[in-house]
């Protein structure tokens, strides 16, 4: 089924290496719950959601693309979920889970039609990378304020903040364990310092214990609970729009970059059964937003269980068998404090800031707009307005810098509609 003789390993590899990816991304089931929880979600269904949801798409991506890719509800999009769409703008959760669907069904006619590749060769390099740099910001400013150590300031806008407090203390060594067990190239390094930060929480009295396993809660609370008629609400649309985008990129850089790693990649560039591939992250994103979670999607963590050896999609069956046990770890997740996950947020945000060093800071109508791209996400609390700002940025500055050939058409019409919208909306 995996053809593993033919991609050069074997089943012993392939299960080592699902479980080296697992070990990298489980953190996401006690990170997404407490997020997806400051929306009024039930903390105890989103865990359900987000487990079975990975477990899902990991399933699907393995048995349908047989990529050695394993998928859960991203980092970034739980953000811009949470803090965006439902705490910023005032949106119903059940509404923001019907936007997801919404975003998810757009990736899959996307996915199965060459606009896919139009789309990705329209926007540019420099953009792309920036709105993952930017995200990375935005989840670690997140992350520095639910650790205590930034608080807001009428003055400034932003202050230190409570840095004798027992829970700030935790939170940095939490922080700088998890930098230095990644270094050392330690698998689990975010779940070992969100573990240990709420062992510490514990002898401090900080935190509470309400056991390790028990039979999983209740999905009801978020199951089904889509409410796709307010999608007719036209100010939906830029929160439709910015999903699809961020998770169009980020799958198809996350794809292209775990391929590479495994040596799959065409002698031309290419890669093979990426259409199956992104059929896979939409269904997953569909799936995920059913059950009631945030977008679902590909994780670059899966890089480690490639470098393990991995290559096949036997390598994201494993990770959704393992996802699938964790279901059973309901109260521990339950227990994690904010300063015990903010870490991780914090950790994660620095990880996607890599990207900057890729961008083209030799062209100015290159590196300014994915500034702008870049400040605007973190500062102006929104992920879609950081985008907005980049693209508008972008077309103007090559317009006015003569360089207009240079303009793909649909980056003219999307900063035009933009511009639209902070007018009129």
């Amino acid at each position: 089924m995996f053809k593993l003789a033919e991609n050069g390993t074997n089943v012993g590899t392939e299960l080592l290496a699902g479980l080296t990816t697992y070990m990298t991304m489980v953190y996401i089931a006690f990170v997404n719950p407490a997020m997806l929880a400051e929306t009024g979600m039930d903390r105890g269904a989103v865990f359900v959601a987000t487990c079975l949801a990975a477990a899902f798409g990991s399933a699907l991506m393995g048995l349908y693309a047989n990529f050695p890719v394993a998928l859960a509800p991203g980092m970034g999009l739980n953000a811009y979920f949470t803090y965006s769409v439902v705490k910023g703008m005032g949106v119903p959760w059940e509404t923001a889970l019907a936007a997801v669907f919404a975003s998810g069904v757009l990736f899959l006619i996307v996915s199965v039609t060459p606009i896919r590749q139009w789309i990705i060769d329209s926007i540019s390099k420099s953009q792309k990378l920036a709105i993952s740099v930017g995200i990375g910001f935005f989840l670690a400013v997140i992350g520095l304020q639910g650790a205590g150590l930034i608080a807001g300031d009428p003055a400034t806008l932003v202050k230190l903040g409570d840095l004798k407090s027992p829970a700030v203390a935790i939170a940095v060594a939490a922080f700088i364990l998890m930098a230095a067990l990644d270094a050392r190239r330690i698998h689990g390094a975010i779940l070992i310092g969100i573990l240990a930060a709420y062992a510490a929480g514990l002898v401090l009295g900080l935190a509470t214990f309400s056991g390790v396993a028990s039979l999983p809660p209740s999905i009801a609370p978020v199951f089904l609970k889509m409410d796709l008629g307010a999608l007719l609400n036209v100010a939906m649309v830029p929160v439709v729009l910015t999903l699809f985008f961020v998770v169009l990129f980020d799958n198809t850089g996350t794809l292209i970059g775990v391929a590479r790693a495994a040596g799959m990649m065409q002698p031309d560039g290419s890669l093979p059964r990426i259409g199956q591939a992104l059929a896979v992250d939409s269904t997953a994103t569909m799936a995920g937003a059913a059950l009631g979670t945030s977008t679902t999607t590909s994780y670059i963590e899966s890089a480690a269980g490639v470098n393990a050896g991995g290559r096949t999609g036997l390598v994201a069956v494993t990770v959704a068998a393992l996802f699938l046990a964790t279901l059973f770890f309901a109260p521990l997740a339950g227990s994690i404090p904010a300063f015990a996950t903010a870490p991780a947020l914090i950790f994660v945000g620095c990880l996607m800031m890599a990207g900057a060093r890729d961008i083209d800071f030799d062209d100015a109508t290159e590196y300014i707009p994915a500034a702008v791209t870049i400040i605007a996400m973190p500062l102006t609390f929104s992920i879609a307005d950081g985008i907005a700002f980049g693209f508008v940025a972008y077309a103007g500055t090559k317009l006015l810098a003569g360089r207009w050939a240079e303009l793909p058409i649909a980056v003219s019409v999307l900063a035009g509609l933009f511009i639209l919208r902070f007018a009129l909306l």
